[in-house]
């Protein structure tokens, strides 16, 4: 038979030490959240992230500057879509990870367009 152990409640929560939350969890957060907002059939947005600061015992003060990798379809508003993209993964990463993000980089890696199919290069008209 297994012991169940539960914390004391009489202990403060600062007392019982705290989570850490990894560069790669914010970087798979940032990723995820990019999705969220570009539209289906792109490759899945790559991330990095540098955390300089953990959030503290109560969830909240912690710092990250993200990076994000997207593929976008072409002919659009490239600057709209990586504006949205930027707000919603520091919205994602301060919600879920009670981090601010100090800054968030969107890298447009490739255009799409349904004007061209495999491999083909060459200039939309």
């Amino acid at each position: 038979m297994t012991e169940t152990r539960t914390a004391d409640p009489e202990t403060p929560a600062g007392d019982r030490g705290a989570t850490r939350i990894t560069e790669r969890v914010v970087a798979k957060l940032a990723a995820q959240a990019a999705r969220e907002v570009l539209r289906p059939g792109g490759a899945m947005p790559e991330a990095t992230a540098v955390v300089s600061r953990s959030p503290g015992t109560d969830g909240t003060g912690g710092l990250a500057a993200v990076r994000v990798a997207v593929e976008l379809g072409y002919p659009s508003d490239i600057g709209a879509q990586c504006g949205a993209v930027r707000r919603h993964v520091a919205d994602r990463i301060l919600e879920l990870a009670g981090m601010e993000a100090s800054y968030v980089t969107v890298a447009v890696e490739r255009l799409r367009s349904a004007h061209f199919h495999g491999d083909v290069t060459g200039r939309v008209r």
